[in-house]
């Protein structure tokens, strides 16, 4: 089993887009922890709302890459629309950022939020 923890982001109704994300992944995969939740500030489109962001801390069967296409189904299901604007507001994104201890995205090194959110969980795993 691998584990993860996923960055999570709203700034489109962000309590029901987070809350449905956490339901649906709780049917398919293991939630073992989750982080906080704080609103920051939009980075690059400032002309948007403040987002909701924190991280999510799974056990699943699936490999990174299957895992990252269920997380793309996941935003699908909950009306994700992708433009060319990558900083423009979203129902929801959901990013792996751990996968077995390993960063495999580097906003973790970039954004404080992220950053926090996921050290946030690794604090409570290491004890």
């Amino acid at each position: 089993m691998n584990k993860v923890i996923i960055s999570v982001g709203s700034n489109i109704e962000p309590e029901k887009h987070v809350s449905a994300a956490k339901k649906i992944l709780t049917l398919d995969q293991l939630l073992l922890d989750e982080s906080r939740f704080n609103r920051t500030s939009p980075r690059g489109f400032l002309n948007q709302p403040a987002f909701l962001n924190g991280a999510f801390f799974i056990r699943t069967s699936l490999e990174f890459q299957e895992l990252k296409k269920y997380l793309k189904s996941v935003e699908n299901q909950l009306g994700r629309i992708r433009t060319s604007n990558k900083n423009g507001p979203r129902t929801i994104d959901l990013d792996i950022v751990l996968f077995n201890d390993d960063v495999v995205d580097l906003d973790y090194y970039k954004y404080d939020f992220v950053k926090v959110a996921v050290d946030e969980i690794l604090s409570r795993q290491h004890r």
